[in-house]
């Protein structure tokens, strides 16, 4: 779909803004839509976690438009991890990857020495990382308990104005993505 160059900056800007200022966004992701924020800014983690009412214990998925996006939340890894990591994306396919230090660990999930990440297989999401400049926090739009929500409409009606919804369709998955522990190979989902 084409947009007008004005429309598209003004929206850009927005979207930054909004991000930039803590708010939290709803966008079509693989199987449903997701809730984002950006991944290191703590406020907004919280307001994720409140808003789903999901422990905090537990972590999150960040989602990037390319692996350079998700590198300064890493531990570095050699060229040939990085090879082998790139090829497994894009793909609904998490990796649980070595993590920096400094990330917060509500991103992370408390005592974790791991990120989940991932490189989303629908266009749109990895659209949507590129245009914010940053990968961007990656949940399932509902609240604990509820089902995903796989539309606008369904995102409006659990969420209203807490979130700066961003309309198209989902990828159409019925599954919601692996979750694969890097290291050793594991998976856990």
């Amino acid at each position: 779909m084409r947009h007008p160059v004005r429309p598209a900056g003004r929206f850009l800007h927005r979207l930054r803004a909004h991000l930039c200022r803590g708010g939290l966004i709803a966008y079509p992701a693989e199987g449903s839509y997701g809730l984002g924020c950006l991944p290191d800014y703590a406020p907004a983690i919280r307001k994720v976690m409140a808003l789903k009412k999901r422990p905090q214990h537990k972590g999150l998925i960040v989602i990037a438009a390319d692996f350079a996006q998700l590198q300064p939340l890493l531990a570095p890894l050699s060229a040939t991890e990085i090879a082998a990591i790139r090829q497994q994306w894009p793909a609904p396919k998490t990796l649980l990857l070595p993590v920096r230090q400094r990330v917060l660990p509500v991103l992370r999930g408390r005592g974790r020495q791991t990120l989940a990440v991932r490189i989303p297989d629908l266009a749109t999401a990895r659209f949507l990382c590129k245009a914010a400049g940053t990968a961007l926090v990656s949940t399932s739009c509902n609240r604990a308990g509820k089902k995903a929500c796989s539309t606008e409409r369904e995102v409006r009606r659990q969420f209203g104005r807490q979130v700066m919804i961003l309309g198209g369709r989902t990828g159409g998955r019925n599954q919601p993505s692996q979750i694969v522990d890097w290291v050793s190979g594991k998976r856990l989902r």
